[in-house]
């Protein structure tokens, strides 16, 4: 079974206002509400791909029950633990200007809450899959993911983690199967700027020397590169497409590379799925659908795996 858990998830509420002006009222012209949080992506593009799998997380009031209700709407089982202080996030996107949002800080949860989380994941063996993804609320200790798979170590749990700078480092030593960052995430823990993939192989391969199994790093319209278990490069520019909605591209790229990895066990495959899943969401209103996958799958240019000195 597929698991994912996102600490902090949210209503994400996306709109366009035309000619933007602050110090006014502004007016939208386009709105869409759709349960968000990494992890609650991962798992709603997974279920589109014909993948089963639980959601697991916190939800907090009436925007915790909103986002319940969406999420079970979709398809997906959400098994989520109920906290009382604070509300879930609402995430504003203001489409329109791309990059610009105003994210919630989301509720306290407090330590048993987290000791209910914790025993939900004892249970996982041999076969199974964590996806740990997303930002995690103050509350929650920084190093949580860290704990979270060292108390996993040895049971043959497949897990993944997208997450950034010391919550994504500090998970590294218990070797994840997976890591996503994109290529701003990467430069910030090395200190640099990685504006292509050239410049993203050598530091992709540090995090694989730091115990990584696999380092999938997303560039947006660049494309993306993989530092593969087997030791390959596999790299490749993003398809045609008109960029429509970002949100939740770098987490459709993670559920697509793991429906392809889970299908063939080959990693070139595994990555186009990844690319043609992220492409497929920003080019859509919405989260990547199946046919929207399977029509961009093809269009990824078939580079062969390298070894760079």
């Amino acid at each position: 079974m597929i698991y994912t858990v996102t600490f902090n998830p949210s209503l994400d509420y996306i709109v366009s206002v035309e000619d933007f002006k602050t110090g006014i009222t502004n007016r939208t012209s386009s709105e869409l509400i759709l349960p968000g949080g990494k992890g609650l992506n991962v798992s709603m593009v997974l279920g589109n791909l014909g993948l089963e799998n639980t959601a697991f997380g916190f939800a907090a009031g009436f925007t915790g029950a909103e986002i319940v209700r969406r999420v079970e709407e979709m398809g997906v089982k959400a098994d989520f633990i109920p906290v009382s202080d604070g509300i879930s996030r609402i995430n504003l996107k203001l489409k329109s200007i791309e990059g610009t949002e105003i994210n919630g800080c989301g509720p306290v949860i407090g330590r048993d809450a987290l000791e209910q989380l914790l025993e939900k994941l004892a249970v996982l063996g041999e076969g199974d899959v964590l996806v740990l993804a997303g930002s995690i609320p103050r509350s929650v200790p920084d190093d949580i993911y860290g704990e979270i798979l060292r108390r996993l170590a040895g049971r043959a749990v497949l897990t993944v983690v997208d997450a950034e700078r010391e919550l994504l480092v500090k998970v590294l030593e218990y070797h994840p199967f997976l890591v996503k960052p994109n290529n701003h995430e990467l430069g910030e823990i090395f200190g640099l700027e990685l504006a292509d993939r050239e410049a993203v192989i050598p530091y992709a391969k540090r995090l694989r020397e730091m115990g990584a199994g696999n380092v999938l790093v997303s560039l947006a319209g660049e494309g993306a590169v993989l530092a593969a278990e087997d030791g390959n490069i596999y790299e490749a520019p993003a398809p045609k497409g008109k960029l429509i909605n970002g949100v939740g591209a770098g987490d459709s790229m993670v559920a697509g590379f793991l429906a392809g990895w889970m299908r063939k066990k080959d990693y070139r495959h595994a990555f186009h799925m990844g690319m043609a899943a992220g492409s497929a969401s920003a080019f859509s209103e919405s989260l990547a659908t199946r046919e929207e996958v399977e029509a961009l799958y093809g269009k990824i240019p078939c580079n062969r795996p390298y070894r760079p000195a």
